[in-house]
């Protein structure tokens, strides 16, 4: 941005202005991959590395930060995995290729991609990833490099990804079909160009041992974290996609309102599902890196969801979430509590937004639901936790005041069964025997306190009464002193 642009931002979005100045002076970039001390892991020194690492900025500029900064050699292979189905997806889009060569080249893709020399010039001049297939090589070069746990996870999933572009590719061109006629194949279809990315994802932060060894089998929430993105994607590049000639977006769903063209369309009927799926993935991470990586794609989704909802501007262009509330999200999707909080905030957002008349008014409010459900049952907003991590409850909240009583209703019975428990033994002639009640922090520590002065106290006075009746008191005190209490004794 500019000077004028900054200042332009200042006078007409000031908080937006502060939020981008927050981000530029406190967010610090986690590594750099091209420090010396990071060449084991990133490969900078290699110049086929380097020239992997340049293809990741050049075709992903949104992916390419996050994954700079996954920790170790994370980043190195989750850049070459990227840069595989980038490839593959370069060739599955370009309809210029005839499919009688496009075939046999998606089909056998998972074995091109570990042959050496392997690359591919024959996409058409205005595709603009031609040349990663171009230097293809570097990409297998590269690959060839992992140690086998990566390797495999990579191939396997590039194979079955390839498998379904394929078919949908074969279909289009044979049939002439533009459309997805339905639900359940749009569903699959999803699967194939994402699904099956977030299904890789788990099974490479498996392999790395920065996440345990049984999220690789958690298919469905790492199916949903990639369908989630793609339907979002999808929504978002309506116009671009009908201009294109390319209709993702199932009839089934548009159809039944009476269009009989994808291009008629008006209100886009909204993604509603795969939120809480994605939330639940996220709280089952441990590490900072990998779930920053996760993390940040969604909470910018379900911000660019918000923004589509309703917005007539979308069927016109591409409509994009501001500077200022990408910055926002990346300095706060830092935890799985703070996620839920912004999911929470813009499904309410997409709530205030619908009308009762609606046709979808039910589907959706149950799914914005679902995510305020998800949020409460799992991080309740009653509870609270200062600067200290001490936790505490909104004084504010009635849920507060509901466990405040249920807490003094559990006091006042186990005083209850302690005075009987007395009487019952007074009255058998036995000994009555009480249990103390639970202290309180403030009083442990005060008790421990006096414990440990009592202690001190005890070892001087030991110490004292040894070096009396030893004679080596007289030696410890000042001469002054020393020869008064020769004097009196």
């Amino acid at each position: 941005m500019g000077a004028l642009s900054w200042l332009t931002l200042l006078l007409t979005h000031p908080f937006e202005f502060r939020t981008l100045i927050q981000y530029a002076i406190y967010h610090e970039q986690k590594r750099d991959i091209t420090a010396q001390e990071e060449f084991n892991t990133s490969g900078w020194d290699r110049a086929s590395m380097r020239r992997c690492w340049e293809f990741l900025d050049l075709t992903s500029r949104s992916f390419s930060a996050v994954i700079k900064e996954l920790d170790g050699d994370l980043a190195r292979v989750v850049c070459l995995f990227y840069l595989v189905l980038r490839g593959l997806d370069t060739v599955e889009d370009d309809m210029t290729i005839p499919d009688g060569v496009k075939q046999p080249i998606l089909r056998n893709f998972h074995v091109h991609t570990v042959t050496p020399g392997w690359n591919f010039d024959g996409n058409g001049p205005n595709e603009k990833d031609r040349q990663l297939l171009v230097e293809y090589h570097v990409v297998v070069e590269e690959l060839n490099r992992l140690p086998q746990e990566y390797k495999s996870v990579i191939v396997d999933i590039c194979e079955k990804m390839q498998t379904g572009m394929a078919d949908y590719a074969h279909k289009a061109a044979t049939t002439g079909a533009i459309y997805i006629p339905t639900i359940e194949e749009y569903e699959l279809y999803c699967h194939y160009v994402a699904g099956l990315v977030g299904e890789g994802l788990s099974g490479l932060f498996s392999a790395s041992g920065k996440e345990a060894p049984w999220l690789r089998d958690q298919l469905k929430l790492s199916n949903s974290m990639g369908l989630f993105l793609q339907k979002t994607n999808i929504i978002r590049d309506y116009r671009e996609d009908l201009e294109d000639k390319r209709h993702f977006w199932p009839k089934e769903i548009w159809g039944r309102f009476g269009f009989e063209e994808l291009g008629e369309l008006h209100l886009p009927e909204n993604c509603r599902t795969h939120a809480t799926d994605s939330l639940d993935y996220l709280k089952t991470l441990k590490n900072q890196s990998v779930f920053n990586f996760c993390a940040i794609p969604q909470t910018m989704a379900i911000a660019t969801l918000e923004l589509c909802f309703m917005n007539p501007a979308m069927l016109q262009r591409n409509v994009k979430i501001r500077k200022a509330v990408a910055a926002s999200l990346i300095m706060r999707s830092t935890n799985p509590r703070e996620v839920a909080g912004i999911f929470v905030e813009y499904a309410r957002k997409i709530h205030a937004k619908i009308k009762p008349t609606d046709p979808s008014f039910m589907k959706i409010s149950v799914a914005c639901g679902q995510i305020e459900q998800w949020r409460e049952h799992n991080y309740p907003t009653f509870i609270e936790f200062g600067d200290s991590g001490k936790m505490a409850f909104n004084p504010s909240d009635a849920r507060t005041r509901l466990q405040t009583a249920l807490k003094e209703k559990e006091s006042a019975l186990v005083r209850r069964r302690v005075v009987e428990k007395a009487r019952v033994a007074v009255a058998t002639g036995q000994q009555p025997t009480f249990v103390p009640e639970q202290t309180s922090e403030k009083e442990m520590i005060l008790y421990v306190a006096g414990a440990l002065i009592l202690v001190v106290l005890l070892c001087m006075c030991i110490v004292f009464v040894i070096l009396h009746f030893t004679g080596d008191l007289p030696k410890l005190l000042p001469p002054a002193w020393r020869g008064q209490l020769e004097g009196d004794l």
